[in-house]
């Protein structure tokens, strides 16, 4: 086998290397001097130390302080603090080059080798030499302390290893070390002095110098390695040391050499340019490992994890003599895993381990199981080990009994093969070294090769019954085993294992840095490269993959989201997802649960899959935060849900600008309170046509020039005047003379180019328009100073800007848009779908909204039989004064008789002689015909034939009847009546009538009867009463407001749209509800009755209707498409009321439903309805009219009919003629 490499350096020669006890850190010392810190997991270069003058050959982290050592050719030890990055102090006394430096594992200590023939120990935190150790007669190669007792040891090229006691060191240094155990003994060491270090082993052998010498962590061992080419071990205890056998094999000096921290193995390297691995027990070599062009100068070992570290002529490697990864396989809730010698199984559902079976051929430390297969059918098992040598590759098969046990051998077969795994139920394929697949059954006998395989194989994988995976140079290719066919291919190299979700409808393909989705076909879905190793993964239920690398447990989405769910300190091999754990192996083969939080992930997924009811749900409950997911929402076009998520004012600020949303950005900026910020509030704001912000962020930011034109196009004068005092104050003669063109005011004109000098230009602009005095005078004063006057034009145009026609108050008009999918559930504002002005507020229009949202409670009355729709019964409260007035409600029409009348000869008068009593004076209401085009007024005015001949030339009414109650209602409404006083005694009735417009002087008009307001709330009512089921009663109250409209009068474009928007959703509701009623009234005897219900129920779904409505439309159709087996369309209703978000239980019953009809996702018959071609619906025959065939409308409410139903009634509204040319809806008091 070959080194397992991680990370490789390049670099000069490196002579020390040392790891980082706890981070992925390496430092490596360089001949030239320099230190690096390398992060060997992420591959990169972290820091360069460089004060050493000459070679550094000795490094060391301390374990457990931000520090490390480095001793150089320049006689120096240095203290360094990497946090700091910076050499901390210096320790001097060495005569000569440093050869290591290694730190106490317990006390503040520092032990130096030297060419000086001494090794020195120093307290790091005193910053001085504590002890020199003299005896070596040469350079003093290594010196280490014993990781546990008061032992140093040194290698030096007089060929001695020395072992040293410096127990009396300790007891010197420590404070508590202790005076000697005996009194004699204290009184000798007071008047000789106690030596702080003895030698008390020689260990004499080696024929030429010593270049390492290291302790065993736990036994009383010792290994050197020389430049005799040996690597002897030694034992020693408390009198004497020997030499237990050398390990004979390198052919040219040895650089260094360790024990392996968790195995009988000795590592050490050579100027051979070989690593070599050698049996502690049998002092054998197991294995080497060559490199070809570099000589090994050092090697190291990790204190806790299986990493070593070997530094050569051109850098250095980080490696691993063994994998790690256990082998495990995964069916169903049963996970099966080597450990040690055995097979064990670890069940899911009740996290019960146990062991099931010995292995019989426990494979050697150094080549661990490659791989586990398992058939549940036979409950047999395929293990594969791997090596570099393809001839030593090979499979065993158990058979486990199932009262089989940990102790229990289970049968077993062994055979040569690079991989082998399960195709069938008694059936495996097996590749060989000679990239051939063979099939074999169960007593591992072959049946047959596969043929038709037109590339050499070099792995093969799982794909389900009957399948495999080939890889090949060029990618993978999906290989039918029956058919003997190659059905799919993808490219992509190099990959090492293949995941397949449960349903087998996608794969994860595994690569050392890259992880691709692919699908059934071997499409590919998405890539993702990383930066560190990928070692493995598990799909989740919703087709999510969380897999691991080196560092991070991570997850991908089929779509090409991907994002990281956790970090690890420590690789682990998922085997299976459940909810928010992750069942996982770590590299001891012990099975470890993950806590994860999948919400970010749930979060995309939800997004992706237009769940908007988890969508919203998740930003309810808040638990997303970090600017990753903001990111997200922004890239993928929400930044409307982003400001959800966002605390800091400046992020929200952007978002809000991002989505046009003025009135948090206001609010935000307010908070900020910043000139840029209000600038940038200022350009968005007047892009939407929204001035009164615009003047706030221009008086802000104190933009005078800006404020001023602003005010000059929208008519304010008034202000404009005050800006130019503001310009005249601040000594703004540019400003000053700006704002006086804007408001024509040629005086200040003249006065401002007078006092800035230009008296030329001051005497044109007089002259020129006409002010002949001030003309004089700067002329006579051109004279004195004898200036040229200049020539007055006498064609010259005035500078004089037009007057405005109307002072705009309002908020420019922007086009209506619908509100977005998550807006209104992420605004709490019900779930509102009717069209909104974005430009300013509509208080009116929000009240057309439901008030309520609660889809629950619905009357089954009307709704259908759904078992999951709650009923209601009770009447609805009916408004006061809702009723016809003063008795008689058929009354209305015979109201002339109490108009006021012309003057009328008596048919009884008497002769000229007699007595005439004077004609009363007319009513005031019978002006407002004269002097009003709104129907409203005449209505008032009791003359209804002339508001209905208004009404037939604006909406194109033909039928007067319907509006005999609204008629009856707005005429009482418009007089009131009290008991007056004439004279001395008790007069009749007195009639006043209100008036709208009482500032002016003359043409009073009468107060409307009708207002947005009072149509809302009983829009409202029959918000309810649909809910309800009662679809009568709400056809009564919708056509009320629908014919109530005409009567309104309102005084601003704003409200004028309000009221079309009314009659829209009226006409919308009307409309839907005729068809429902209609519906229900068709009888359903046979198929094509059957066929004709359900397209009508589809076609009820296509109404814009409120949120909450659309859901009960959808449930009613999906409840007759169920029925009806046409799962297809079934399954599309099921998706669009999803995307309505309806309460959880409700959306939990229609996901069940949309599972079974995607199970069988036909249409059992053929229905006229396409969902994908846009269709508005005739309102009499019931029937799709798509984009662009001919129709013709309703001139009042809209509604649409098919061609060649001109001239008819509308059968919404009842009043208009369809297809009639009409000038237009008019309430409005504003002139046009």
């Amino acid at each position: 086998m070959s080194l397992l490499i991680k990370f490789e350096s390049k670099s000069a020669r490196v002579k020390g290397i040392s790891f980082h006890p706890t981070r992925p850190w390496v430092l490596t010392s360089l001949h030239s001097g320099v230190i690096q810190l390398w992060d060997y997991r992420m591959c990169v270069l972290l820091e360069k130390f460089d004060e050493h003058d000459g070679p550094v050959r000795g490094i060391c982290f301390h374990h457990d302080q931000p520090i490390f050592v480095s001793g150089g050719d320049d006689y120096k030890i240095k203290v360094w603090n990497y946090k700091q990055k910076r050499c901390i102090f210096t320790l001097l006394g060495h005569l000569d080059y440093i050869r290591t430096t290694f730190f106490h594992h317990k006390y503040p200590w520092i032990i130096s080798a030297s060419d000086d023939q001494t090794v020195r120990i120093w307290n790091w935190q005193s910053r001085n030499s504590i002890a020199i150790l003299t005896g070596h007669n040469h350079y003093v190669m290594c010196a280490q302390f014993h990781p546990t007792e008061d032992l140093v040891a040194s290698a030096s090229l007089d060929q001695t290893v020395r072992v040293w006691d410096i127990s009396g060191l300790r007891k010197k240094q420590m404070p508590g070390g202790g005076a000697p155990s005996r009194p004699t003994g204290g009184q000798q060491a007071e008047l000789f002095g106690q030596p702080d270090a003895v030698v008390k082993h020689v260990l004499e052998g080696h024929d030429r110098g010593v270049n390492w010498v290291a302790f065993h962590h736990t036994n009383p061992i010792l290994v050197s390695g020389s430049d005799d080419r040996q690597v002897k071990i030694w034992r020693y205890n408390e009198t004497k040391a020997w030499e237990l056998d050398s390990c004979r094999g390198h052919y040219n000096n040895v650089s260094s050499v360790i024990f392996h921290p968790n195995a009988d193995l000795i590592l050490s390297n050579s100027e051979d340019k070989s690593i070599r691995v050698w049996d502690m027990q049998k002092r054998t070599s197991l294995h080497v490992f060559r490199h070809e062009n570099e000589r090994f100068w050092v090697l190291a070992a990790h204190p806790s994890l299986n990493m070593f570290a070997a530094g050569h002529d051109n850098g250095m490697v980080v490696f691993k003599i063994q994998r790690e990864r256990p082998a495990y396989c995964v069916s169903d809730n049963l996970v099966f895993y080597v450990k040690g010698q055995q097979i064990r199984k670890l069940d899911l559902t009740t996290n019960k381990d146990v062991a099931l079976c010995k292995l019989r051929y426990p494979q050697p430390f150094m080549q661990p199981y490659y791989s586990l297969s398992f058939n549940p059918a036979e409950g047999t098992f395929l293990l594969t080990s791997r090596t570099h040598n393809k001839d030593l590759c090979a499979f065993e098969l158990y058979k486990v009994a199932s009262n089989s046990d940990g102790t229990t051998e289970a049968a077993c077969v062994k055979s040569t093969g690079i991989n082998a795994l399960w195709v069938a139920r008694n059936r495996f394929a097996v590749l060989d070294k000679a990239q051939n697949v063979s099939l074999r059954d169960l007593t591992n006998k072959e049946l047959r090769k596969l043929e038709n395989i037109n590339t050499a194989v070099d792995d093969i994988f799982y794909a389900g019954t009957g399948m495999l995976l080939l890889r090949n140079d060029d990618g993978l290719q999906l290989f039918d085993v029956q058919q003997k066919i190659v059905t799919a291919s993808v490219k992509v190299s190099k990959v090492r294992y293949v995941i397949w979700s449960k349903s087998m409808e996608f794969a994860a393909l595994l690569s050392k840095h890259t992880l691709t989705l692919v699908n059934r076909k071997l499409e590919i879905l998405c890539t993702q490269q990383e930066s560190t190793r990928v070692k493995s993964g598990a799909w989740d239920d919703d087709s999510v993959f969380l897999y691991t690398t080196s560092n991070h447990i991570k997850y991908a989405i089929n779509s090409g989201d991907c994002g990281i769910v956790r970090t690890l300190d420590l690789p682990l091999y998922i085997l299976a997802i459940r909810g928010n754990v992750l069942y996982c192996l770590n590299r001891d083969a012990t099975p470890v649960e993950v806590p994860i939080d999948n919400s970010d992930y749930k979060f995309k997924l939800a997004l992706i899959n237009k769940r908007i009811d988890e969508v919203v749900n998740m930003v309810r409950s808040a638990n997303l935060v970090g600017q990753s997911i903001i990111g997200y929402l922004e890239k993928k076009g929400y930044p409307e849900i982003a400001l959800h998520f966002v605390k800091d004012e400046k992020t929200r600020f952007g978002l809000a600008i991002e989505c046009g949303n003025l009135e948090i950005a206001l609010e935000a900026a307010k908070k900020l309170d910043e000139p840029a910020v209000w600038e940038a509030l200022g350009e968005t704001a007047l892009l939407q046509g929204n001035h009164q912000i615009v003047e706030m962020s221009y008086q802000r930011t104190k933009n005078f020039e800006k404020l001023s034109f602003l005010y000059f196009v929208t008519g304010n004068t008034d202000k404009l005047v005050k800006m130019m005092k503001i310009a005249q104050a601040r000594n703004d003669a540019h400003g000053h003379f700006q704002t006086a063109l804007y408001t024509g005011d040629v005086e200040e004109r003249v006065k401002v180019l007078r006092n800035c000098g230009q008296t030329s230009l001051a005497y044109l602009a007089a002259a020129t328009h006409g002010y002949s005095a001030e003309a004089e005078e700067l002329k006579a004063e051109l004279e004195s100073r004898q200036q040229p006057i200049p020539p007055v034009d006498p064609n010259a145009r005035l500078l004089v800007p037009p007057p405005p026609v109307a002072r705009l108050e309002e908020n420019w008009p922007l086009l209506a848009s619908a509100r977005g999918t998550f807006d209104a559930q992420l605004l709490g504002l019900g779930g509102q779908s009717a069209p909104t002005n974005v430009g300013g507020v509509k208080p009116a229009a929000a009240a057309f909204a439901v008030m309520d949202d609660d889809d629950g409670d619905v009357g089954n009355e009307a709704w259908g039989d759904d078992e999951y729709l709650v009923g209601e019964d009770g009447e609805l409260d009916v408004d006061e004064g809702e009723g016809p007035v003063d008795g008689d409600e058929e009354g209305g029409w015979d109201v002339d008789d109490d108009l006021a009348l012309p003057d009328v000869t008596d048919d009884q008068g008497g002769d000229d002689d007699e007595e005439v009593v004077p004609n009363p004076a007319p009513a005031v209401s019978s002006e407002w015909p004269n002097v009003s085009r709104l129907a409203a007024d005449h209505v008032a005015a009791g003359s209804f034939g002339t508001a209905i001949k208004l009404l037939h030339d604006t909406i194109g009414v033909v039928e007067a009847a319907p509006f005999k109650d609204v008629f009856v209602k707005a005429y009482a409404a418009s007089r009131l009546s009290h008991r007056g006083w004439g004279g001395l005694g008790p007069a009749g009735p007195v009639s006043i009538h209100p008036v709208r417009n009482f500032q002016e002087d003359k043409n009073h008009l009468p107060v409307a009867a009708f207002k947005l307001s009072q149509l809302a709330k009983k829009l409202q009512k029959a918000y309810q009463m649909t809910t309800n089921g009662k679809f009568g009663d709400a056809v009564e109250k919708l056509r009320e407001i629908l014919l109530s409209v005409p009567l309104i009068v309102v005084s601003s474009k704003q409200e004028v749209a309000e009221a079309e928007q009314l009659i829209t959703i009226t006409r919308e509701y009307l409309a839907a509800l005729l068809l429902e009623t209609y519906r229900k009234d068709l009888p359903k005897t046979n198929l094509e009755d059957a066929k004709r219900n359900a397209e009508l129920a589809a076609y009820f779904t296509h109404f814009e209707l409120q949120p909450m409505h659309r859901i009960l439309t959808l449930r009613s159709a999906i409840n007759t498409f169920f029925k009806m087996k046409q799962m297809k369309t079934c399954a599309s209703l099921c998706k669009r009321l999803l995307e309505l978000a309806p309460k959880p239980e409700v959306a939990a019953q229609i996901r069940k439903v949309l599972t079974a009809a995607e199970k069988d996702n036909t249409d059992a018959h053929q229905l006229t309805y396409d969902e994908h071609n846009p269709f508005v619906v005739c309102s009499r025959q019931f029937v799709p009219l798509y984009r662009g065939r001919p129709l013709c409308k309703c001139p009042y409410c809209g509604a649409s009919y098919s061609e060649g139903l001109e001239g008819e009634v509308c059968n919404v509204c009842q009043v208009a003629e369809v297809g009639k040319n009409v000038l237009g809806l008019r309430i409005s008091t504003l002139k046009s």
